[in-house]
């Protein structure tokens, strides 16, 4: 079992920055490859970022590339979303999940919702214009 907390959103002007954290419980945070989805009001939940349990290898959706950086501290059981140059269609609600990897590489990472086990319970950005 992991438990997930989510901190760090809030209400930024257009091309601010915020960085997000997500905690997670446990002693096997390692073992997890971790990801960022958001949903907007009225809009399905859509990936924002994935990285692999290493830290090795991250994804990216294509409308962050450039902006967002996600990154972990296996040592700190967490997780981070540093979001750079913040656009008002970014404002949505950010959760972050986990992702069970028993590989030996630790390189996989999933874009899909439907691969991750558990969740948080998400915190707000909000982006002005």
């Amino acid at each position: 079992q992991v438990q997930l907390v989510e901190s760090g959103g809030g209400l930024v002007q257009a091309g601010g920055s915020l960085r997000l954290s997500c905690a997670a419980s446990g002693r096997t945070f390692s073992r997890y490859a971790m990801g960022w989805f958001r949903q907007a009001p009225g809009k399905e939940r859509e990936f924002v970022a994935a990285i692999a349990r290493s830290g090795g290898s991250t994804k990216y959706a294509n409308s962050v590339k450039g902006r967002f950086t996600i990154s972990r501290d296996n040592a700190k059981n967490t997780v981070y979303l540093e979001m750079n140059s913040l656009k008002p269609e970014d404002t949505a609600v950010y959760y972050c999940a986990a992702n069970y990897d028993p590989s030996s590489r630790g390189t996989y990472s999933s874009e899909h919702s439907y691969d991750y086990d558990y969740w948080g319970q998400g915190t707000q950005v909000t982006v002005s214009s």
